[in-house]
């Protein structure tokens, strides 16, 4: 395991994600591989980048309830310097698939792991990229084992050793399917819309036109006069620092604008619903992601809690379950879930639980306890 953390080879992501569907230019594509798609919405888009990050975050810090307080431990420590459960959420809503490795070490760091058909104590859990990570099934289909590579080096990892969190894959039965292919479209339209801002203001926020040139029937420009004026426009007139000039014209010249207008192309409403869009493909209320909306108090609390029920607990109840199920070798019987009494965006709604149970008579306090899941 020393050589975690190298570069890797720049070969194509395994497995290939869908392609993000929409229309556009005869010939144009959206971004195919899984290294284009995170250049173009991870590192390159800010609504993408926050979305995850916002979910990530939220699942790396929610308060966790298990019934083994080692098993705790690991779960929260460092995998490669960063929080295990906040990678794999990201892995899972990036790529679609999050392959974490049980490391075990001897038995003197701790007696009371100690397992004798686990092979060891379970000392840490290392979120692998998922991009380099290939199943390799077994002649039933089920997969046998896992590759990881990392340029020219191949690591072979054991079924039973590697914890595999999958999104549901309508097609693939051994990877699943991140939110980049969905939202690849909204993004390529508002990085161009950012693109095309840019460029506008580079130039002045003027929009771009042509000079008309009358000086007579069948008369045109020579090619020196004709570079002259182009070496002239881009020197002193081209550029914020050239804003506000005058344009002084002579020979015959006029200024023609030929542009639309930003309002007339409508980049603000259609960069704001791309924006919409790529909050959407991540399951984040564009409200907290700082888009236009109804920001009122009380939209605000919703929306936070919009997105506990509706993205954060479903997707943090697939990656402990998955947690649970590859550590029972470790831990019979373990017991891994948000805690959440200790959510305070879910506080309310555990308030009107604990008042209704409280107020039941006609339950057992068994009843009652299972019924708010103590």
């Amino acid at each position: 395991m020393k050589w975690f953390g190298r570069k890797a080879g720049r070969e194509a992501a395994r497995p290939a994600l869908t392609r993000g569907f929409g229309t556009g230019p005869a010939g144009a594509e959206w971004p195919r591989s899984y290294e284009a798609q995170v250049r173009e919405a991870y590192l390159g888009n800010p609504i993408a980048q926050r979305a995850v990050r916002l979910v990530a975050e939220t699942i790396g810090g929610a308060p966790l309830s298990c019934s083994e307080p080692d098993a705790t431990q690991v779960i929260a420590a460092q995998s490669g310097g960063q929080a295990l459960l906040e990678t794999v959420a990201s892995h899972v809503l990036l790529h679609g698939n999050a392959y974490v490795q049980i490391l075990s070490a001897g038995p003197r760091l701790s007696t009371a792991l100690e397992m004798d058909g686990a092979g060891g104590i379970v000392s840490e859990l290392y979120a692998l990229r998922p991009d380099r990570v290939t199943v390799e099934v077994d002649a039933r289909g089920w997969p046998g084992r896992y590759l990881y590579r990392v340029g020219e080096t191949v690591q072979a990892v054991e079924a039973e050793r590697l914890v595999h969190v999958r999104a549901f894959h309508p097609t693939d039965d051994h990877y699943g399917l991140g939110c980049l292919g969905a939202a690849a479209g909204a993004v390529a339209i508002h990085n161009a819309a950012t693109r095309w801002n840019k460029a506008l203001l580079d130039n002045a926020a003027r929009p771009s036109g042509a000079l008309m040139y009358r000086a007579g029937e069948g008369t045109t420009l020579t090619p020196a006069q004709f570079e002259r004026l182009r070496e002239e426009l881009e020197q002193s007139f081209s550029g914020a620092a050239q804003a506000g000039r005058p344009m002084v014209l002579e020979g015959g010249l006029s200024w023609q604008s030929m542009s639309l207008t930003p309002a007339d192309m409508d980049f603000a409403g259609l960069k704001a619903m791309a924006a919409r869009e790529i909050a959407l493909a991540f399951g984040v209320p564009p409200m907290l992601l700082g888009l236009p909306g109804d920001n009122t108090y009380a939209n605000y609390r919703e929306a936070n809690r919009a997105l506990w029920r509706l993205t954060v607990l479903p997707l943090a109840g697939k990656m402990l379950g998955a947690l649970r199920q590859g550590l029972q070798a470790w831990w019979p019987g373990l017991t891994l879930a948000i805690d959440l009494d200790r959510v305070p965006e879910l506080s309310e709604e555990r308030e009107r639980l604990w008042t209704m149970v409280a107020a039941a008579d006609w339950m057992t306090p068994e009843e009652k306890r299972a019924a708010v899941g103590m």
